[in-house]
């Protein structure tokens, strides 16, 4: 049988007045009853019950919230992750980092290489999806590991984002820090080089991430943890053999012409308009593009998230448009954000680097 923790999330919604609070999805001690609104300020919040005891729905009314497609993304297995349904209150123990990217398989691989790196029992190689009853997105806990893969591209994300922050919430997570992790296009930096970002930008390298709501044009922040970014880049001397560097991200909705390609089906420019671009772009302190920071960010922020964004960049557009790295090089710079999340998790959690042994840093063929 499949439910949706994320569906647990509206079962509060129904509460009496008298039995609910709002509350900001991770700092309690803002909370205040504020009526029945979920919205304050302009900053997301969310409902919480005041009781461990308080009423819960009927599972029938758990199965129409999934028919009704409330939350039909993530839908999580009970068998394969009790702890997230039957026990909620104890994942809260249990996470304190999430690290999202875009693939299926290289957050699964990301989630047996930190089983290897935590030092945890046994090989992590028979690893469970939690989120096996949709193929829209994958979830993987190792520890105090979540790993999870969010698509492409600012739509996919954004909703993964949403059902993610309704789950840290219904589970009463506390000082989580989420990272993505990922792959991009560089901006005058070297093939390999690690970027953490301290601001998304978007395609006119402004700070902001502009949605339509109820159609109004909504603009939002997406400044990114700067202490967090700084105490990633310190991590990065605990992991030599690349560059990391910390800089602006510039997100676009489009990986062809908005990111000023010139071998996509579609090409409205020339070169030298394109190459133009880049370099303003540049100027503005963008040093890689990517399709999902800056709804990240601005999500993030919000909620009350620590949050930053580690990418790999896999060429220099200034140089070109094609990546042209032999496939054993390319496999090696995917792996450079997961080793520099894996030294940030260790250090964090006061635990020495893993012994030098064979396969250590492997990350399973990506």
């Amino acid at each position: 049988m499949y439910y949706s923790e994320i569906a647990l999330a509206f079962l509060d919604l129904e509460l009496p007045p008298s039995s609910v609070q709002l509350c900001s999805c991770l700092d309690p001690a803002q909370a205040q009853p504020q009526g029945s609104t979920a919205w304050l300020s302009g900053q997301l919040l969310a409902l919480r019950p005041r009781c461990s005891d308080a009423p819960r729905l009927p599972v029938r009314r758990q199965r129409s919230l999934l028919a009704s497609g409330a939350a039909a993304h993530c839908r999580v297995r009970t068998d394969s992750m009790p702890v997230l349904v039957r026990n909620a209150h104890k994942f809260t123990f249990y996470t304190q980092f999430v690290c999202v990217g875009g693939s299926p398989n290289r957050m699964k691989a990301f989630a047996q290489f930190m089983h290897k790196e935590l030092g945890l029992e046994g090989s992590g190689e028979d690893v469970a999806d939690i989120c096996a009853g949709t193929d829209r997105y994958a979830m993987y806990r190792t520890g105090p590991v979540l790993s999870i893969s969010h698509g492409m591209g600012i739509p996919s994300i954004s909703i993964m984002l949403h059902e993610l922050i309704k789950l840290l919430h219904h589970a009463k997570c506390r000082d989580v820090t989420i990272i993505r992790i990922g792959t991009s296009g560089g901006l005058g930096i070297k093939a390999g080089s690690v970027v953490i970002t301290d601001t998304a930008v978007d395609a006119s390298f402004q700070p902001r991430f502009e949605q339509v709501v109820l159609g109004d044009v909504v603009v939002r922040s997406t400044d990114l943890d700067r202490e967090l970014a700084e105490e990633l880049l310190a991590c990065s001397k605990e992991v030599p053999n690349f560059p990391t560097l910390i800089g602006h991200t510039m997100c676009t909705y489009d990986f062809y012409e908005g990111q000023g390609r010139l071998d996509g089906a579609l090409c409205s420019f020339s070169s030298e308009k394109k190459l133009e671009y880049l370099k303003r772009a540049h100027k503005a302190g963008v040093r890689n593009i990517e399709m999902e920071s800056t709804a990240f960010a601005a999500m993030c922020r919000l909620c009350g998230l620590r949050a930053a964004v580690v990418c790999v960049a896999l060429l220099d557009r200034l140089e070109g448009d094609q990546i042209r790295a032999p496939r054993e090089v390319l496999r090696e710079y995917q792996q450079r954000p997961q080793r520099l999340i894996a030294a940030f998790i260790r250090r964090r959690l006061g635990l020495c680097p893993p012994p030098a042994t064979e396969g250590t840093t492997d990350l399973h063929g990506l």
